[in-house]
């Protein structure tokens, strides 16, 4: 399996999601297998059918989440550059051609999240950035056509 890299909240996030799957919702499957199973013949009982279906996919998340906690390296704040794009770095960039600023949060794969402006480093920009520095243009090949930014700011997260 390949290195899943993470920032330090990522590495938490990720740590207190597997809390939850582990106890809450395993607690919420068991009561519904539990009341399914009062229905009757288990046989004939969709409830219950769905409930270990539910059972199921529940331990095989927990099972994904717990192998790529194990997988992971979290970066610490001194390999943080703040002269280079890298994980962990919040960039400001310019699309020349459109002329609007975006900030990104430069993150692992693993924690990409395009809404909350967490950009993976392995996505298309993502990719082109890394390493470039303050005042650099990048080209970008992007589904729709090529793309150009300039990096405005750099800073660590």
């Amino acid at each position: 399996m390949k290195e899943v890299i993470l920032t330090p909240e990522g590495y938490e996030k990720l740590k207190q999601e597997i809390d939850v799957l582990r106890n809450d919702k395993r607690r919420e499957v068991a009561d519904r297998i539990r009341i399914a199973r009062e229905f009757g013949d288990i046989a004939e009982n969709a409830e219950y059918d769905d409930a270990k279906n539910e059972q199921a996919m529940l331990e095989h998340k927990i099972a994904q989440l717990e192998e790529r906690l194990l997988s992971a390296r979290v970066i610490t704040k001194k390999e943080i550059s703040k002269d280079a794009v890298s994980i962990g770095t919040t960039v400001r960039l310019r699309d020349v051609s459109a002329n609007k600023s975006f900030e990104y949060h430069i993150v692992g794969s693993a924690e990409a999240n395009p809404a909350e402006s967490k950009l993976s480093n392995e996505s298309p920009v993502g990719k082109a950035i890394m390493g470039h520095k303050k005042g650099d243009v990048v080209e970008v090949a992007a589904p729709r056509g090529s793309l150009t930014f300039k990096i405005l700011e750099i800073s660590a997260s």
